[in-house]
């Protein structure tokens, strides 16, 4: 999906990969991440969210919660992370970026309250009156009273199916005021998701009903008497939506994949942000003419539907070097585990190919999801002075850094 842009503007991210896997410092099942890139992206974002007064909040859980690059991101200007869960929240937390908003889309536990309060939010999402309730109990335990993000809803809205709920917007007055009356919370604002999207048919990314369902809200609070109102305005958030969002009223953008120029608006269109994530791994053994390669981060996020992936083999013959260009060698097709099934291998036909070895490096280009994977990822600095190195290896969750012997 995302290998051919790759290729044409972020080569030499690719040779790197396959020099460091080869050297042994970048291990298979890891997604490669280059570091320098993700930074010039999160300096565009604050740029641009500066410029149209919008807070960005870092959506972390794609690139596996990685510290180094949370980092980055902090000195880059982006301080603050979103939680989808808070298990997201609290790696975020340890990665150094500081809790700007949990709650959504997956409510907090009620036993897991105190947890979530400890982390000290700006702000917290609450899809009802109990768990308000429960948010105040734990904040006032913390001595503090906590901003809360309403998510609001009528019918059209779209949602992902699971993701339903929230404050209907014909109450959403009324939500406010008893949000307010509720010790340890106070009223900050309104939330949905998705309020943007890419619609596939057209090539293009555009407001959702929701959006429209947030600007309703915000007309009815302020018919109301409240002002100073967060309009937390998430999805398919690249910089080339942030005009448009704050134009419609959003204070508060949540830049996830934008980051690593991996939204589905990239597949099609060069955008601001560079290309910066790769999945790397390696062929584990022929059989039938089919090269097996190793998996267990082989999720591809679904958003642009069923597409076909494709990879690099970087064969190096008898030299134990690349026989061309990493970006110059054509990918091949791969056919991908069933959904359903556990991801050990891919299989890449080889057509009566005799090149392609045992051990050969495999670089992939979809658009990952890594938090649900078993897969490891490695910030990649360097690469624009032609000295990448790897900064560290961690697990899926941003948790216990991994070593190699050749680290």
């Amino acid at each position: 999906m995302f290998l051919n842009l790759l290729r044409r503007r972020n080569p030499e991210f690719l040779e790197a990969i396959a020099s460091l896997h080869r050297a042994g410092s970048l291990p298979t099942n890891t997604y490669p991440i280059d570091l320098d890139a993700v930074g010039r992206n999160a300096i565009e974002y604050t740029a641009e969210t500066k410029r149209l007064g919008l807070q960005p909040f870092a959506m972390t859980k794609q690139i596996g919660r990685n510290p180094d690059v949370s980092r980055v991101l902090a000195e880059s200007g982006i301080t603050h992370a979103v939680g989808v869960d808070l298990q997201c929240a609290i790696a975020a937390a340890s990665g150094g970026l500081k809790v700007g908003h949990l709650g959504h889309l997956v409510q907090i536990p009620r036993n897991e309250a105190d947890t979530a309060a400890a982390l000290e939010p700006l702000y917290w999402t609450v899809f009802n009156e109990t768990k308000a309730r429960e948010a105040g109990a734990a904040s006032l335990r913390r001595g503090r009273v906590q901003d809360v993000l309403l998510r609001v809803v009528q019918d059209g809205d779209r949602f992902y199916t699971g993701h339903e709920g929230g404050f209907p917007l014909d109450e959403i007055v009324a939500a406010a005021d008893l949000i307010d009356g509720i010790p340890g919370v106070r009223f900050a604002g309104i939330t949905t998701f998705p309020a943007t999207l890419f619609d596939a048919e057209r090539g293009a990314v555009g407001a959702t009903p929701n959006r429209s369902t947030l600007t309703a809200a915000v007309e009815l609070l302020k018919a109301a008497g409240r002002t100073d109102i967060q309009v937390n305005a998430p999805g398919t958030t690249s910089i080339s939506v942030l005009e448009a969002l704050a134009e419609a009223g959003a204070t508060q953008v949540e830049p996830g994949h934008g980051l690593t120029g991996t939204t589905p608006a990239h597949a099609v269109a060069d955008l601001v942000e560079e290309p910066a994530i790769a999945y790397v791994s390696e062929v584990s053994h022929l059989y039938n003419d089919r090269a097996y390669v190793f998996g267990g981060g082989l999720y591809v996020d679904p958003v642009l539907g069923d597409v076909e992936t494709s990879a690099i083999v970087v064969a190096t013959g008898n030299s134990g070097q690349p026989t061309a260009r990493v970006a110059d060698l054509e990918p091949l097709p791969v056919e991908m585990p069933a959904p359903e099934a556990i991801d050990y291998y891919a299989t890449i036909p080889l057509n009566g190919r005799k090149d392609i070895a045992v051990g050969d490096t495999v670089i992939f280009g979809f658009r990952p999801q890594v938090f649900v994977t078993r897969a490891s990822t490695a910030a990649v600095s360097g690469i624009g002075t032609g000295t990448p190195r790897v900064e560290g290896i961690w697990a899926a969750d941003g948790s216990a850094p991994l070593t190699l012997p050749n680290s």
